[in-house]
């Protein structure tokens, strides 16, 4: 039997098998190569934090971040020497979930072994999954878990099942323990319901046990999401929610006052990672054939309601913001792909739409992969993750710098900041070194800490300046009134950023 139903799809099995061994080869491929990001720096130091002292699991709610990706890393820590690494490989792991979880949807949606994969090879190149499935961030769990959540929608709406419904709630649970963006799993249970079957003839009863399973999902969801008022930080949440969306007593003072700024960052940065005529493909689903109507509108509400929500509340934006967002136009364009090798049943024409649809993806991740400061993605990434200030361009330099200081004799460290990529990004590194005292300073005034005046005269004493600061005429560089002399300097990819070890003098 198995012989047979290998003999039977052999060509789809060989399809497969590449595109999971292209995923690995994209993602694992020279990993470590981008700067770490201030986000990062933290996110794996609380992992480090939380795996060391148990009373800190939830440290990440300080900063009102929701703790699962923190204690994944944790786990992940305890067998990855580097801690950076450690974090990334779980954004490659839960990429990896999603492509899955993207091909059993394009699968279930369409009836089409075929439409799934080619919806997991569109995964693999799309520029926008490929940068965040290669950094500690949040954004490609929570994708994972939206792309699950969506799957196992679907499946309760057509089949009305307890099991279906308990896993659902099980998903997003976790997704809400991993970022608020997961509430839409459950907030978006109810558009399920146009692909439900209203031409039952036991309706009533299948439409009440829809309600009933839909209410067991937000009981578990919430249930799960409790889990964090075992912490004193929980309300933390909520406050740092409403840093980067308004709450709605503050939206309705001003309902349409930033819509207009909203949806000029918001659509140009879906256009510059999702491209044009990737999108002209995607929506060219509902024209291509008029079969799987509702299933289409179903995946494009997937987009468009969260979307929507965002540019009417979006107070502070990141492009990482609409990854998960995305994640259901994916099987779209995977649907046109395929008709339109059915309808002209010419490989050569389908091989040159094919081809030059993609071709923005596959110049953009070629370049993600090997030049990113040169990708051609949004400006904000570029700069976040590579060129200026908040990279952590310098930080592997340093470690080995201060290394080698600290091999016979203690020396104290002090860095511009205290919280973010310093001091974090250095006590990931430096924290067991008994030799190494790591503080973080701020605010950055005229003269030197006294503290640091008093390590000057018993050891060597560093302090490394990366960001802009009041005193400063320049990113990472002291103030002049300080007794100094530069030790390490790495120059950033913007002009006036850089990462300036000091020796105090």
């Amino acid at each position: 039997m198995v012989v047979s139903f290998l003999r039977k799809n052999k060509i789809q099995i060989i399809f497969g098998f590449l595109i999971v061994l292209l995923y690995f080869l994209t993602r694992l491929f020279n990993l470590l190569s981008l700067p770490i990001f201030t986000d990062e720096a933290l996110y794996v130091r609380w992992a480090q934090i939380a795996g060391q002292d148990a009373s800190w699991r939830f440290i990440s709610l300080t900063d009102g971040k929701q703790p699962l990706f923190i204690w994944l890393t944790m786990i992940a820590i305890r067998f990855i020497d580097d801690p950076l690494l450690a974090g990334r490989l779980i954004s490659v792991i839960s990429g990896f979930i999603t492509m899955v979880g993207l091909f059993f949807l394009g699968k279930k949606l369409f009836g089409n072994v075929w439409i799934g994969l080619i919806s997991s090879f569109l995964y693999v190149i799309y520029p926008f999954s490929l940068v965040y499935d290669r950094m500690a961030l949040y954004e490609s769990l929570v994708s994972a878990f939206s792309v699950w959540g969506l799957y196992l929608t679907i499946i309760l709406v057509k089949s009305i099942r307890l099991d279906v419904a308990l896993i659902l709630g099980m998903v997003s649970g976790f997704g809400v323990l991993t970022k608020s963006s997961n509430f839409f799993i459950m907030y978006l249970l109810p558009f399920s319901l146009v692909l439900f079957d209203f031409k039952s003839h036991n309706l009533i009863r299948r439409l009440l046990q829809w309600v009933v399973y839909a209410g067991v999902i937000v009981v578990l969801t919430y249930g799960y999401y409790s889990i964090l008022r075992l912490s004193p930080f929980f309300n933390v949440i909520q406050e740092k929610n409403a840093l980067f969306v308004y709450p709605f007593s503050e939206w309705i003072q001003h309902p349409f006052e930033h819509v207009y700024n909203n949806w000029r960052a918001l659509f140009d940065w879906l256009i510059v990672y999702y491209s044009p005529p990737f999108l002209a493909i995607t929506i060219g689903a509902f024209f291509i054939s008029k079969s799987y109507f509702k299933e289409k509108v179903l995946l494009s509400l997937w987009f468009l309601l969260p979307f929507l929500l965002l540019l009417l509340f979006g107070r502070i934006l990141y492009p990482r913001y609409i990854l998960f967002m995305t994640m259901s136009l994916v099987p779209l364009a995977a649907y046109t792909f395929y008709h339109l090798y059915i309808k002209y049943k010419n490989i050569w024409i389908f091989a040159i739409i094919f081809l030059i649809s993609i071709t923005a993806f596959i110049r953009t991740s070629f370049l993600v992969l090997t030049d990113f400061s040169n990708a051609p993605i949004p400006f904000s990434d570029v700069s976040q993750y590579n060129n200026n200030w908040p990279s952590g361009t310098g930080v592997r330099e340093s470690v080995k710098f201060f290394e080698e200081k600290a091999k016979n004799q203690k020396i104290f460290v002090a860095t511009q900041g205290t919280f973010g990529l310093l001091p974090h990004a250095l006590e990931l590194y430096l924290n067991d070194n008994p030799n190494i005292t790591v503080r973080g300073i701020w605010p950055i005034s005229e003269g030197p800490p006294q503290e640091v005046i008093d390590a000057s005269q018993k050891m060597p004493t560093f302090f490394v300046f990366y960001q802009p600061c009041t005193p400063c005429l320049y990113k990472g560089v002291a103030p002049d009134s300080w007794n100094y002399k530069i030790v390490l300097q790495i120059q950033k990819a913007a002009p006036d950023a850089r990462f300036t070890v000091y020796q105090i003098q």
